[in-house]
Order: structure tokens, then sequence, then C-alpha cells
């Protein structure tokens, strides 16, 4: 399909992807960052899942989150990263309809069930310093497995409506993305139709997920901090309080760029489009870099066992 401004059809073969609008003679160059990036989610997260499958002493509700964390992360920055680097690098803007819809899918799907089990970890950081005598008998290896399966369908069903309403709007606009990705506030807007279901939708997916989610950890830290300031000691206090850093780090990085990109994508009218499209295209490999780097540098049994395999290797 061609790439004029104008076609007549309801449903397009293809959409064409732009990557950095503005930025195009930049992209080779601004693939470095992107390509490193990716390069270091990928060996962070496939390391902390090779760590905690292979030591038993991790084998607990944390730990079993925190490969959860891993595979999302993977998920998230693999849907995405490869079709970026293609166009940065060998110019490949054309995706099929039906991929890009898949890809829409993928992101929303899976940033949502991170955003889950973020919950489900401050759940976890609860039980264990507020109920710790409990913790192995409420949180048993079939409760997290429950857990786990329940936000793969809480983050599935939700996400369903997206790529469903995005394939009954008739496209007679343009087949041009002037994104790096399929976003679904970009898609839509390219349809010839009235959106606002789809609009209505993405304001109740981002308040049912994002809210919620957002209100459980602001409950469970709530308790958890009132639990700390019960504590007799200055130390005990810091000491249990450490426990949490990893996890209020990892929501930092997912949950402050998401909201500043979600806030500029509708807010942002004077922001100049290369700055939002990049960012937004950033913004997915934050936590997938992080995430890795945070909980291998703050919890000591990761670090413990990173430093034994190199020692190995060594000798």
């Amino acid at each position: 399909m061609s790439d004029s401004k104008t076609t007549n059809f309801t449903n397009p073969s293809t959409f064409i992807l732009l990557g950095i609008p503005g930025l195009e003679a930049a992209h080779i160059w601004i693939s470095i960052p992107f390509c490193a990036m990716y390069a270091i989610a990928l060996l962070g997260n496939f390391t902390i899942l090779f760590i905690i499958k292979t030591e038993p002493s991790l084998h607990e509700p944390m730990f079993f989150f925190l490969c959860m964390l891993a595979i999302t992360d993977l998920v998230t920055s693999t849907a995405t990263l490869p079709k970026m680097l293609s166009i940065f690098w060998f110019n490949s803007r054309e995706i099929s309809f039906s991929a890009c819809l898949t890809q829409m899918y993928f992101i929303h799907c899976f940033l949502g069930m991170e955003s889950g089990i973020l919950v489900a970890m401050a759940f976890d950081r609860y039980v264990a310093i507020c109920h710790p005598l409990r913790h192995s008998t409420i949180l048993t290896n079939s409760v997290v497995v429950k857990i786990g399966l329940a936000l793969v369908l809480r983050s599935g069903i939700l996400t369903l409506p997206y790529p469903l309403l995005a394939r009954q709007w008739p496209y007679c606009r343009t087949n041009i993305i002037p994104h790096s990705y399929c976003q679904h506030i970009d898609l839509i807007n390219l349809a010839c139709a009235d959106i606002r279901i789809s609009s209505y939708y993405g304001l109740f997916h981002l308040l049912s997920v994002l809210g919620i989610d957002v209100f459980f950890i602001a409950v469970s830290y709530t308790l958890i901090l009132r639990a700390i300031f019960r504590l007799p000691t200055k130390d005990a206090r810091l000491k249990t309080f450490r426990t949490c850093i990893s996890h209020l780090c990892a929501i930092l990085a997912l949950y402050i760029p998401d909201f500043f990109s979600s806030f500029t994508q509708r807010f942002g009218q004077n922001v100049p489009v290369h700055f939002l499209v990049l960012f937004a295209s950033m913004y997915l490999l934050v936590s997938p870099v992080l995430h890795p780097i945070i909980y291998g540098v703050r919890t000591k049994q990761i670090r413990d066992r990173l430093l034994r395999l190199f020692k190995h290797k060594e000798t």
C-alpha cells in the first residue's frame, strides 16, 4: 500500500509507522540507546529467571512474583522493540492491520498485568510485615498460582475490547501512524467514525486497572507503615522498611513514566510531537531495564547467587 495520506479503505491491509516523526534522519543514532536498553532488559530479566529457577532457597512467593514481573517485562519490550529497531535500521515501516492490533493488545495487556503483579507484591510485603507468622500459610504456592491466573484473566479480558473495537472502525483518512508502535489512542484517531465508545472505554480501563491497583498499593503501604512505626526500636523500623525499598523502586519505575506519558498525550498539545513519541517509546523500556537492576542490587539472595555464578566461572 502506498504512503499516501488519503486513501479510501475500510480495513487497511497495512499501516505505516513513522518511527519518531521529525527525527527520521537521526533514527540510526536514536536506535543505539534503544538497542542497548533492550539488550540490558533481556539479559537482566533472563538472569533473574535463571537465578530464581536454579536456587531452591528463592522458591518463595516474593520471588515467584518477581518471575512473573520479569516475564511481563520481557513480553512488553519484545512486543515493541524488534519492530521499532527495524524501522530505525531498515526503514521497515509497514505493519499489517492484524499485527498492529496484536501489538496494541500485548502492550496494554502486559502493562496491566505488570501493574497487577506490583499489587500482589505489595500484598506479599503486607503479609510478611504485618502477619509474619502466618505468611507461609496465607501465601502458599497454590495461592500464588491462583493470583497469577487471576491477573492474567483480568488483564486479558479487560484489554480485549481495545482490538475488537478498533477492528470495527472504518479507516478512510490515512494509514499513517505518527508513532514507533501501534498505540490505542494513535490508532483510533485515524478512524473516520464516532470513536467516543473507544475513548470512554480507554478511560474506564485506566481507572479500573491502574486506578484500583494504585489504591490497593496505597492501602497496603498505609498498613505496612503503621505496623513499622509500632516497632519498638529505630533499628527495627529501618530494617523492616528496607525490605520494601526494592518494591517501592519497582512501583516508581512503572507508574511515574506511565502517568507522565498519559498526561503529556492528553494535555501536551504544545509539546513537540517528536518528544511525545520518543518518550512514549522509551518509557516501555524503563521498567524492563530497571526492575532486574533494582532487585539484583537490593535483594541479598539474588546478589549473592549472582556473585557465586561469576566466581564459579572464574574458577
